[in-house]
């Protein structure tokens, strides 16, 4: 029941022409940068040739193309999770569903999964991108699919805050707002604990969103980076479904 859910969760996004402008604005925003990154690293090849150790196109354009990605996809991703739960209930289709021979679990799963998978396409066709550059040169593949992992690992967590934040109002816009909020607080709790000193900074630092993220860019694989996210992800599952369990009790 869970990959029923998920499809025709798919199914729904895909018909939607908000999810297609989404998928022609970041494939034409992010193949720009990609452009510009190429122009800007031939540019200062000749320095580079010069230099011992210099990075190479994979730090100076791929890298960044997946940093950029990751800003768009904070604005992106709760445009496309807030009606996930809050237009079933603004509709008052939520107690039919509930009502459903269907577990909250896999109610909250499916729709993850739905909306995963299309993002995952996203993220499939940013990461054509880099590949491209293999018809002219190398990269280096550790990187880039450290890098890659990153970006999904990040794409899946920011949904995860979204599918919460569509089961706790009736209004999708408010869901949006709530989701990019709570997402910009994690993206930048780092910078608030870079000024303390002590066990806050590293607790700051261990809850930004960011600086986990920043690890896998660097092509850092570190386990600890992947648990965080993995974490993160259930913590969030887990509390839609205990709403959504809340709303059963109601009726």
């Amino acid at each position: 029941m869970t990959f029923h859910i998920a499809a025709n969760e798919l199914r729904r996004l895909f018909l939607s022409p908000l999810a297609w402008s989404m998928l022609a604005v970041e494939q034409f925003i992010l193949a720009w940068f990609f452009i510009i990154g190429i122009d800007n690293y031939i540019s200062v090849q000749p320095r580079l040739a010069a230099m011992e150790g210099a990075p190479g196109i994979t730090d100076l354009v791929v890298a960044p193309l997946f940093g950029d990605a990751a800003i768009f996809l904070l604005f992106a991703v709760p445009m496309l999770t807030m009606r996930l739960i809050s237009e079933e209930r603004r509709g008052q289709t939520l107690s039919l569903l509930l009502s459903a021979p269907v577990s909250m679990t896999e109610i909250i799963l499916g729709k993850f999964l739905g909306v995963t998978a299309f993002f995952f396409v996203l993220v499939l066709m940013i990461a054509l991108m880099p590949l491209s550059l293999l018809m002219g040169g190398n990269i280096d593949f550790g990187m880039f699919a450290s890098g890659l992992l990153g970006v999904m690992l990040l794409t899946a967590s920011f949904i995860a805050v979204g599918v919460f934040m569509s089961t706790l109002t009736v209004q999708p816009a408010i869901a949006a707002v709530s989701t990019f909020g709570m997402l910009l607080g994690l993206w930048v709790i780092d910078w608030v604990g870079a000024g303390r000193s002590g066990d806050y900074s590293g607790l700051f630092g261990y809850l930004s969103i960011l600086r986990h993220y920043e690890a896998l860019l660097k092509g850092v694989f570190n386990s600890s980076d992947v648990l965080y996210y993995l974490l993160f992800i259930t913590t969030f599952i887990v509390l839609s479904i205990r709403r959504l369990d809340a709303d059963r009790l109601q009726h």
